[in-house]
């Protein structure tokens, strides 16, 4: 891991020229914008301090953002820095991945930088090489954070910080993310437990992807990976993508882009996973899935549907702090809700009256059917596998979704309906989840490998919001319609 050098300024560092704005998370209620993470030098600056900025040096363009724990992903990490007989020194705090310090003395010119360097010594644990010098300097605080509001006061404890994000100069984001590093074995096996049981609810709500599972594990063996998994939220007083995006990232999940479907009235992220090394199954245990998070932007809808949806987020107290429990039980975390207010929302908005009844269930699972083995790894001949078995697929824009460099070709079948008794006692049909199915071609520089010799990695990557627009309509009263018709 490279150096970062520690310089000395007037003001706070500007961010670089050209750098991407993260996406932001807009609420009702407020109408401002929270980044999720602050791309620019963030320091603390108290009365008759040293001001300083963090400066990337050696470093791989990444947002602005340092991994610290040998995984891709940012560490719990925050920094006094005081000056103690003489010498400027660091003192680290982490409050989950604890680091030690030590100090070297050295004898810079004033304003020169200070050289900083970080080494892992096993998981979790980090031990920090620092550099400390005579300098005329009072104290001075250096925080990390993601928003202004995580940001704790220090206490005889330490720095406290729910968040893990090194604040540094913004950085462009790359056009090609690399990977993270695999969590810890023991880390990994939770995070796939966690998945598995999302995916027993989603399975227990949707026996149509059940039976086509079974379908193609009969056909083709056992060879099934999944492209995506997708959910859907509220965008209003943090129930948003950041409620679920958070468990994610803990386990090295890395955000990626930004999706706007202004005609729906929603945004989503994706998130790409680590490296899966060492794993040769297949479905949860096999290469771990993409992330595909959405959320109904609730401040543009009419007020009559804000005002339902905030009535049953009141009712759920802190519950977005549990949406991936929620997820894995199968449980709302608001109140359930009347039948006319499902009603209501569906009116305006199928997404909002799907995202009321089925909370923080997975939406859908994706099979990646170029990572087949038999004739059916082709998304056409897939097709045709899916319908001759008697199921149907959405026929918004076509069966075949294809992006526009004809890379990328999705296709989903409808949701599964099932009973559900509102809390005024009314029995009524709902939608619940379906299933998708991917095939990522090679990308133009790599169209000239064997099948043999192509990696996942040299595969179109990403998702297209035309396709995606379409296949949110799974869920629609039109294609569940023509499904029972």
């Amino acid at each position: 891991m490279g150096p970062l050098a520690i310089a000395s300024s007037s003001m706070s560092a500007p961010a670089t020229p050209g750098s991407a704005p993260l996406p932001t998370n807009r609420t009702a209620s407020t109408g401002r914008s929270c980044r999720r993470v602050v791309p620019s030098a963030a320091v603390a600056e108290p009365a008759g301090a040293l001001p300083f900025f963090l400066l990337p040096e050696a470093l791989p363009p990444r947002a602005g953002r340092l991994p610290l724990d040998g995984r891709g992903r940012e560490s719990v990490l925050s920094a006094s820095v005081l000056l103690f007989r003489g010498r400027l020194v660091f003192f680290f705090f982490s409050l989950r991945w604890p680091l030690t310090c030590r100090t070297t003395p050295v004898n810079p010119q004033p304003g020169s930088p200070l050289p900083l360097s970080l080494s892992l010594s096993r998981p979790f644990m980090a031990q920090a090489t620092l550099a400390a010098a005579r300098f005329p300097a009072a104290v001075a605080l250096l925080r990390t954070r993601r928003s202004p509001a995580i940001a704790a006061p220090l206490c005889p404890s330490g720095l406290r910080h729910r968040r893990r994000s090194f604040v540094m100069a913004a950085a462009p984001w790359p056009a090609s993310v690399p990977a993270s590093d695999p969590p810890p074995k023991g880390a990994d096996l939770f995070f796939r437990s966690v998945l598995s049981k999302m995916q027993k609810v989603y399975l227990s709500r949707n026996p149509t992807a059940e039976k086509i599972l079974g379908l193609v594990h009969s056909y083709d063996g056992d060879n099934i990976c999944f492209d995506h998994f997708a959910f859907r939220t509220f965008g209003v007083d943090g129930y948003g993508i950041n409620s679920l995006a958070d468990f994610f990232t803990d386990f090295g999940y890395e955000p990626r882009e930004e999706l706007r479907f202004p005609a729906k009235k929603l945004r989503a992220l994706w998130f790409s996973p680590p490296k899966s090394d060492g794993y040769t199954g297949t479905g949860i245990y096999g290469p771990l899935p993409r992330i595909f998070i959405s959320e109904l932007l609730v401040d543009e809808l009419s007020a009559p549907s804000q005002e339902i949806i905030c009535k049953y987020i009141k009712t759920s107290a802190k519950g977005n702090k549990y949406a991936v429990l929620a997820s894995t039980s199968g449980e709302l975390t608001w109140e359930k809700p009347i039948y006319s207010d499902f009603q209501a929302l569906s009116r305006e908005s199928e997404y909002a009256a799907w995202a009321l009844v089925n909370g923080y269930a997975l939406n859908h699972a994706t099979v990646s059917t170029h990572r087949l083995e038999s004739d059916i790894r082709s998304i056409g001949k897939f097709n045709k596998f899916v319908e001759d078995n008697g199921f149907k697929l959405n026929t918004e824009g076509g069966i075949l979704k294809v992006s526009p460099d004809g890379l990328l070709q999705q296709s989903s079948t409808v949701a599964d309906s099932s009973l559900f008794t509102f809390a005024d006692g009314i029995t009524e049909s709902i939608p619940r989840s379906y299933i998708e199915f991917a095939e990522r071609l090679p990308l133009p520089q790599f169209k000239d490998l064997q099948d043999k010799e192509v990696k996942e990695h040299h595969r179109r990557d990403g998702f297209e919001v035309g396709n995606a627009d379409k296949i949110f309509e799974s869920t629609s009263r039109d294609q569940l319609t023509r499904r029972s018709a």
